[in-house]
């Protein structure tokens, strides 16, 4: 029996899975704002409008998530988080995914969506270069000194590397430290890219099926505690 035989229930149940994600309210989420989080990760040109790793799948996002923070600072949550990739010339990362998103280029800027909120200056915005998001970045520090923070919502791209990676170390450090935590992943608010089979093998890159790897890892974290949702509607 074939691998894709073999996974035909399983598939089944990752398709209605995705499409019954329960949606939450603000009020359902947001019940201390000085205890609330919202933790953006990669929300970037370069990874929604330009270069080599944009991808038109990704870019709705930006207003999804802008959105969410605009609502979010309207109740009153004032720790909102940009986690945001800066690499240097040198970074051995390209030797996985190409050079991308170099220091101090557009490409490494917020988009214009959440650059243009209105309170966007009095966000707090921390450089990595690395899909993880706690190794050698100032996240840890930010975290330790917010203690009180016990909600967390997750957004960004994408879905199967840093969003999964910053969403199952927040619940797996609060789970090492038993710190009660609640983590939150709204589907609307995170995504991946997809390429083919076909055009990868045209390609020095590996195929990425974005549909079965953004359903994969949303019920991976799920499978970890996280809570992953369809939405947080302001109503």
């Amino acid at each position: 029996m074939s691998l894709v035989q073999k996974s035909q229930h399983f598939l089944d149940y990752l398709e209605d899975f995705v499409a019954n994600l329960p949606t939450l309210t603000l009020d359902e989420v947001i019940t201390r704002p000085e205890h609330t989080a919202v933790v953006s990760v990669d929300v970037i040109n370069g990874f929604l409008y330009e270069g080599p790793l944009a991808s038109p799948r990704v870019a709705p996002i930006g207003e999804s998530i802008a959105q969410l923070m605009r609502s979010a600072w309207s109740r009153g949550v004032r720790d909102i988080l940009l986690l945001q990739d800066a690499h240097d010339t040198d970074s051995l990362e390209f030797e996985a995914y190409g050079e991308h998103v170099i220091k101090g280029t557009h490409q490494a800027e917020a988009v214009d969506e959440i650059k243009s909120l209105p309170f966007y200056d009095q966000l707090t915005t921390i450089y990595k270069d690395s899909i993880h998001p706690a190794i050698n970045t100032d996240f840890v520090d930010w975290l330790n000194e917010r203690e009180v923070l016990d909600t967390f919502i997750v957004v960004g791209d994408v879905t199967d590397l840093c969003v999964y990676h910053l969403a199952t170390y927040l619940k797996f450090h609060a789970n090492a430290y038993h710190t009660p935590r609640r983590v939150i992943v709204p589907e609307n608010c995170v995504q991946t890219w997809d390429l083919p089979v076909d055009v990868a093998a045209d390609l020095p890159a590996m195929p990425h099926h974005g549909d079965l790897l953004h359903a994969t890892f949303l019920y991976h974290m799920a499978l970890n505690a996280v809570e992953v949702v369809k939405a947080i509607q302001a109503e």
